[in-house]
């Protein structure tokens, strides 16, 4: 029997329903997908692609309309877009869904709607009160990010080995035995100190991790310029990123459109596209459906 997918339908006012609609026959083969959104506002959404709704597109209610307005930052969005996700959450908890796949929120908006989370990984975290690791990739390169949404100017004093012990022992929970490169935080890994002291508590983290494990699974600190390297990727399929962008400028330079995001750590399964909401490309039947068909493929694999 095909797993049940629960599709939280991300803000109206950008790609994500035109990725769901176009992808659905193929995602349809693989598990029977959920999307949970209202006939009003599908209805909407077709109109301006154009294009006609599968017969067998089935719908998880959720409440509330408003004017999509193409390409635009609205509180209503955001709160629709919160709504949509909280019903798929809710799927997987009465064992309606067996796992989430979620289409790009956007951040302003959920501010605009009064909405305290940063993302989806927040709202995880707040809502089952778990230390929830958001990792990005594919099949050739995952990285795992430390640290996500703060300032840079914050980071330096956020690396200790306390907390870096705890992150690590919960990556390798999720993960199993996998090699993981784990990167410095300051220019050549601080080279002994002379940039910086950080790297001295990743080190001592890795070497409390691996004693526990009895394994030497974590590697580091490596010098963050070298790590994604042809040469280096060939021995490492896992990396553990300081803060959001040492780790993902390199992976969607290489592997943007095939990329998906992963909630680790969590008591359900939740997998996402890599990519935001287009709002640049919206209902012109442009969006690409390669990281969504990519993130219904892993949640069924976590399953």
């Amino acid at each position: 029997m095909k797993q049940k997918i629960a599709i939280s339908v991300g803000d109206l006012n950008g790609v994500g329903i035109e990725i769901a609609l176009k992808a659905h026959k193929q995602v349809s083969l693989m598990c029977n997908p959920i999307y949970c959104i209202n006939s009003y506002m599908l209805n909407q959404a077709v109109k301006l692609l154009n294009i006609e709704i599968p017969k067998d597109f089935n719908l998880w209610q959720v409440d509330g309309e408003f004017s999509i307005e193409i390409g635009k930052v609205t509180k209503e969005s955001g709160q629709y877009s919160y709504d949509s996700f909280m019903s798929a959450i809710a799927l997987c908890e009465s064992k309606k869904a067996d796992a989430v796949v979620t289409m790009p929120i956007h951040k302003e908006a959920w501010m605009m709607a009064g909405l305290d989370y940063k993302g989806h990984t927040d709202l995880l975290r707040h809502h089952f009160k778990k230390d929830a690791i958001m990792m990005l990739g594919c099949s050739e390169m995952f990285v795992a990010l430390f640290t996500e949404h703060i300032p840079l100017k914050d980071i330096p004093s956020f690396v200790t080995e306390d907390r870096l012990t705890t992150f690590l022992t919960d990556l390798h929970r999720s993960i199993g035995d996998k090699k993981v490169a784990v990167l410095g935080l300051n220019p050549h890994a601080g080279d002994n100190g002379v940039l910086g002291n950080e790297e001295r508590e990743i080190e001592k983290a890795i070497d409390a991790v691996n004693s526990s494990i009895g394994k030497e699974l974590f590697v580091g600190a490596v010098v963050p310029d070298i790590a994604f390297t042809p040469h280096f990727r060939a021995n490492f399929n896992y990396f553990v990123a300081m803060y959001h962008d040492q780790g993902l400028a390199p992976l969607k330079a290489l592997y943007f459109d095939e990329s998906i995001n992963i909630s680790l750590n969590l008591p359900i399964i939740r997998t996402s596209v890599d990519h935001g909401t287009a709002f640049d490309i919206a209902y012109k039947s442009e969006a690409k459906t390669l990281s969504y068909i990519n993130a219904v493929k892993s949640a069924i694999s976590f399953i």
